[in-house]
């Protein structure tokens, strides 16, 4: 199975788990194993790494890359998520680190079959986990004018996102449901106007990065995750999460500041008297970035950002 894989920020990543050889560490965005690979390499016999995707083709492709490193290894096809009950069901009380990648894989957005890229004829789907029904499909042609709208808007930050919506909506009244990635593609190109798609990115590339999102329940999860996972660290453990673009980096750098400095005490407040206390440091004051080689050798790391927190 063909599966091309570049690790983002990898090393940064290795460094920013402090990586005990005998620890339990957990790559809940296992891809192609890139980031795992590392991590197994810094694990003794004693160390226990679990890997998670929800992507069975990834998992086929981890488990034979990390058939030969030292530590126990246990692949598991599931969401981050559900982070406590794969961590119940493997007997595991508390791990030592942890890393999410928040990006859809390359293997994800090249395969055109899939959905995800609007470079390629496909139908509607989107889906990270092949066994969940709700696709792009649900997204395009079952949702309201205003739902299509906000998605668009917020998710991905589009400008034409009214007329986008209206245009969507306009075909599927006169002509009929969309069910392909170019027919979604050739209605967002008639709804932004030509003197708007000269310049700048494909014009489709918001919009569907937003279907995706909403297919995924990209954004939703993210705060209630991180929260989930800091519990499960052991005091001194990290947790490293790459994001790559600004609704995610948003999430999380609030979620760690509010981890950090979780008083709801009025500031002028001479003694704190909420009870909440600090949970963690941030060990990033600012996200690392990609250096320039690494853009250079793999574009896509462009956007990227990586933040780390240690439990106290």
């Amino acid at each position: 199975m063909k599966f091309e894989h570049i690790s983002v920020l990898r090393d940064e990543c290795i460094s920013g788990l402090a990586i005990k050889s005998n620890g339990i560490y957990v790559d809940g965005t296992l891809g192609g194993a890139g980031h795992a690979l590392e991590i197994c390499k810094h694990l003794s016999k004693d160390g226990h790494f679990i890997g998670i995707d929800q992507d069975k083709n990834a998992l086929a492709v981890s488990q034979e890359r990390l058939k030969d490193v030292n530590p126990k290894v246990s692949i598991v096809n599931s969401n981050f998520e559900a982070l406590s009950t794969i961590l119940d069901n493997l007997e595991v009380q508390s791990i030592d680190g942890m890393l999410i990648d928040l990006g859809v894989s390359s293997h994800q957005l090249d395969e055109p079959l899939r959905g995800f890229s609007y470079m390629h004829d496909a139908p509607l789907d989107m889906r990270m986990n092949q066994e969940d029904t709700y696709t792009a499909y649900n997204v395009v042609n079952e949702l309201s004018e205003d739902e299509l709208f906000r998605i668009i808007k917020e998710y991905g930050e589009e400008k034409w996102a009214k007329r986008i919506a209206s245009f969507i909506i306009q075909h599927r009244e006169n002509i009929g449901s969309v069910h392909t990635t170019y027919e979604l593609v050739d209605i967002i190109k008639k709804a932004i106007p030509h003197g708007a798609r000269k310049d700048g990115p494909h014009p489709a590339k918001r919009t569907f990065q937003a279907i995706r999102i909403a297919v995924n329940r990209e954004l939703e999860i993210i705060e209630p995750t991180l929260l989930h996972i800091v519990e499960k660290l052991k005091s001194g453990g990290r947790l490293c999460v790459i994001t790559f673009h600004s609704l995610e980096d948003r999430i999380v750098k609030h979620v760690f500041k509010k981890l950090e400095d979780p008083c709801t005490c009025l500031k002028n407040f001479p003694i704190c008297i909420c009870g909440q206390t600090q949970q963690v440091k941030l060990i990033t004051k600012k996200p690392i970035l990609p250096s320039d080689e690494e853009v250079e050798r793999n574009p896509r790391s462009r956007s990227a950002k990586l933040r780390i927190i240690e439990k106290l």
